[in-house]
């Protein structure tokens, strides 16, 4: 069963999960709290059987406007009093569990598809480029943030970033901080598509996300544990990665029900 969270909410329909990040009034900066959940949550969602597609967004009017200054300030004073040396080690731990929080959602077997609207900056790029599919409002507005805070992005873009929009334009944005809009990231490839307003955007998102429930469940979790593997290594330990995979999964259950409804002209059913 999922547990109750303060910082957001887990809903789950027809085998999709609605994660929604619920702090409106700071417009869903990411305290520590918030920070935590977000991996307590992704690492839930994966265990669950009955979840098959994961949708991210935000309450309010914006998707993050990352990182909450409180959580820097708190992060600062609780190694202040520690010695040289174990200063720089517990940051680097707490920078690595952040990390793990947001890499939780690539980690994730299940797909995430992002819903951005508003302010979607800092961690949130962090965030959202750990994911699989964003869609946003064309009036979104995006900022690789950190230069700006004199801080080196830490949690994920800079990793993550270059393969989806390209080394030249991620080290422009990086190195800027510029803002950018919806328009502009979908033509960088960091967005699959925009849309002119929340209604439109849910209502894209919701049948992107049932599209993918209805889809064999192993086969699915399979082409995103394919698709990250291939990304991190050569075209050749991709192609060896998927033929052991199929090696063993092409006898699934689900693969014999996905070719009988094929010959029977009717739509499969899979278990959870």
């Amino acid at each position: 069963m999922m547990q109750n969270f303060e910082a957001l909410t887990v809903e789950i329909s027809e085998n999709v999960a609605t994660v929604s990040l619920n702090r409106p009034e700071k417009a869903n900066a990411l305290n520590g709290v918030l920070w935590n959940e977000i991996g307590q949550a992704f690492d839930a969602l994966d265990e669950d059987d009955a979840v098959r597609a994961i949708i991210l967004r935000g309450e309010g009017k914006h998707f993050s406007s990352g990182i909450d200054f409180m959580l820097i300030a708190e992060l600062m004073a609780s190694i202040a009093s520690l010695p040289e040396g174990k200063k720089q080690e517990t940051l680097r731990r707490r920078i690595l569990g952040m990390q793990s929080s947001f890499t939780a959602a690539e980690r994730c077997r299940k797909p995430v598809v992002v819903a951005i609207k508003g302010a979607c900056v800092g961690g949130a790029i962090d965030l959202i480029t750990a994911c699989d599919i964003r869609y946003a409002v064309k009036d979104s507005r995006f900022s690789v943030k950190e230069v700006d805070l004199a801080i080196v992005a830490d949690i994920g873009t800079l990793q993550r970033l270059p393969g989806l929009v390209g080394e030249g334009v991620c080290r422009e944005l990086a190195l800027t901080g510029r803002t950018f809009e919806g328009e502009e990231a979908k033509r960088l490839g960091l967005l699959n598509d925009v849309f002119e307003d929340e209604e439109a955007l849910m209502e894209h998102v919701r049948g992107v996300a049932m599209q993918i429930a209805q889809k064999s469940p192993v086969t699915v979790r399979g082409v995103k544990q394919v698709l990250n593997y291939s990304r991190d290594h050569s075209v050749q330990d991709g192609l060896d990665y998927v033929a052991t995979w199929n090696a063993a999964m092409l006898l699934s259950a689900d693969a014999q029900e996905a070719v009988t409804a094929t010959f029977d002209k009717r739509t499969p059913v899979f278990v959870d």
